[in-house]
């Protein structure tokens, strides 16, 4: 069973109920900041009269594991998309392909490694919902399995359509996510892009991943053909004798008595 949570922006009251939770949870350093970052893995902003959420999508296909060289993530199979810091190289290319713009960096340490919501995986995994679920007072947040959250949000649009913008966002955006957001607002106006492709980034990644064993053959064997011309022109010369040129002449004879 994939598990995931609704994210409601008409029942949030701004508490950031959510955000400290998750703070104390992943027992990250500082204040709850106004934008996500290495240390602050989800954040409630005023939009309007609603109030918009941000963490990380745990896509169904993540870009973000599609591009790293070393497995530092991936999606376990409970549904959160977690994060090995013990693998991790600092390449920084799930901060690039995240189509959620979600990854963050540890800018300030000598040593940094990836910031992002790993969806409470210990807490998913002893069948507890997550901590930002459980401290949400008004059930704006709400944790289940993907399935049912899918079945409730539906709902909730064919009893109130007109309260809410007619889509359910996380479905289909990037393959389908996780987490999955109603809102009486369009969704661009809480922050979240609009228009991903319903098909997931990652399959692009693997398109062009899967023919880079064969271009690094197909390039491997010309170097080793430039190679071995060069080193056989090299032995050439070494067995060569000196050859002069026409405008090369001989003039030992020169100096000598006639």
């Amino acid at each position: 069973m994939t598990v995931g949570l609704l994210f409601d922006a008409t029942r949030c009251i701004g508490c950031g109920a959510c955000a400290s939770a998750c703070k104390e949870q992943n027992k990250l350093p500082g204040p709850v900041e106004e934008e996500t970052s290495a240390y602050t893995w989800t954040t409630v902003k005023p939009v309007g009269d609603i109030y918009s959420r941000r963490l990380c999508m745990h896509c169904l296909v993540p870009t973000c594991a599609s591009v790293c060289p070393v497995g530092a993530l991936h999606k376990t199979p409970e549904g959160p998309v977690i994060y090995a810091e013990d693998k991790c190289m600092g390449c920084r290319y799930c901060m690039m392909a995240c189509p959620f713009d979600v990854p963050k960096y540890q800018w300030d340490k000598a040593v940094p490694i990836i910031g992002k919501c790993i969806m409470c995986t210990s807490r998913v995994k002893k069948g507890e919902p997550t901590a930002c679920a459980a401290a949400c007072p008004a059930e704006a947040t709400i944790f289940g399995s993907r399935a049912d959250l899918i079945r409730e949000a539906k709902d909730r649009l064919r009893k109130n359509p007109t309260g809410y913008v007619d889509h359910l966002y996380g479905l289909t955006e990037a393959g389908g996510t996780s987490v999955l957001m109603l809102s009486n607002q369009l969704f661009e106006k809480l922050g979240l892009k609009a228009n991903l492709p319903s098909e997931p980034p990652a399959m692009r990644t693997w398109q062009v991943l899967s023919n880079i064993p064969d271009f690094v053959a197909v390039w491997g064997v010309f170097l080793y053909g430039v190679h071995w011309i060069t080193a056989r022109r090299e032995v050439v010369a070494a067995y060569e004798p000196p050859r002069q040129g026409p405008d090369i002449q001989d003039d030992s004879h020169m100096g000598r008595p006639s």
